[in-house]
């Protein structure tokens, strides 16, 4: 097992090295010019005045060195925890902006993959044994998970916040209040982190269903399930192994969309002008700010990565299979 999980980590270590290593280059391919904007920002007039600060913001954002210079800059000042400074919320550290987001990322998009995991597979595999539901609502499902997180968070802030008016739309909570341990705050904060997480959840959980249920469906059909029925083994028990012979794909389908879900819950804060990472992206791009967008990339990548990981521990104990390969026998 130590080699299974030392291999596991000379793959996420490359993959890490790479992802950032793209993640550095990315932001510098675009167009703009983040010292000429922060020059302008000042609005100085004279033209030495001009050449002074820029000279001191090329300086500032070590922009004064050569490019292989900045990508070694940037990997020690990574290791020490520092990502420099946003040029948006200039001088604000960008770690610090990040870190003031994260939890209204993380409350948004950890109930909403781990609910929609949960019901979807359930009623999957309840949805695979009624006729019913899978002539009548799974096909709605198959409809909702087509659809792309922009458009149905979009068709929700429309329908059920400026229509019906039941939700506020936009922001985290509102801009009348402060962060309290309080009823007042916490129900404003549910109230607008509502539409957000449902937009997310409902896309997940159709793909989730409609991936269990034609996974039951296999599974029932298996050589295995119609021998335990000729043995006579109880239609519960046989739907039982069936069920937890279908999580297996569904556990590696988890580990597959997360990058999905994640890059779906950017773009939904940014619909609902949800103050989290994608809000931070949408500034980050509208300034230019380069080293707040390659913070906000480095975190969602080590973030997907460690869930990744996680997933591939979690397997390992789940499925005897794995543990016999690893052990060197025959399954």
């Amino acid at each position: 097992m130590a080699r299974y999980f030392g291999r596991k980590l000379l793959i996420y270590a490359l993959t890490f090295f790479v992802a950032v290593t793209i993640n550095w280059l990315i932001p510098r391919f675009m167009p703009g010019d983040p010292v000429r904007s922060m020059v302008a920002r000042a609005g100085l007039q004279t033209p030495e005045g001009v050449a002074a600060m820029r000279e001191y913001y090329s300086a500032l954002f070590g922009f004064d060195v050569p490019v292989w210079q900045q990508y070694l800059n940037f990997w020690g000042g990574l290791f020490r925890g520092d990502l420099g400074v946003s040029l948006w919320a200039f001088p604000q550290p960008v770690t610090g902006i990040i870190l003031a987001a994260v939890p209204y990322t993380l409350g948004l998009l950890i109930p909403a993959i781990l609910l929609s995991y949960w019901a979807g597979n359930k009623f999957g595999a309840y949805a695979a044994r009624k006729k019913v539901l899978d002539n009548t609502v799974l096909p709605v499902w198959y409809v909702l998970t087509a659809t792309p997180y922009m458009w149905l968070a979009i068709l929700l802030a429309w329908g059920l916040g400026k229509v019906a008016g039941i939700f506020p739309v936009g922001r985290s909570f509102s801009a009348s209040l402060e962060p309290a341990w309080s009823w007042l705050f916490i129900n404003d904060l549910i109230s607008h982190w509502f539409l957000p997480f449902l937009s997310l959840f409902l896309v997940a959980f159709g793909g989730w269903a409609i991936g269990m249920r034609n996974l039951i469906i296999y599974e029932l059909e298996a050589d295995y399930a119609h021998y335990l029925g000729a043995l006579g083994a109880p239609t519960k028990l046989v739907r039982r192994y069936a069920y937890r012979n279908a999580m297996l794909p569904q556990i590696t389908g988890l580990a597959l969309q997360l990058g999905v879900i994640v890059g779906g819950a950017v773009v939904t804060e940014i619909v609902f002008d949800y103050r989290g990472l994608g809000y931070l992206v949408l500034e980050a791009i509208k300034t230019n700010d380069l080293f707040l967008l390659q913070g906000i990339f480095l975190f969602i990548v080590i973030g997907v990565l460690v869930a990744n990981f996680v997933i591939d521990i979690v397997y390992v104990l789940v499925d005897p299979r794995t543990r016999t390969g690893m052990g060197g026998g025959s399954a």
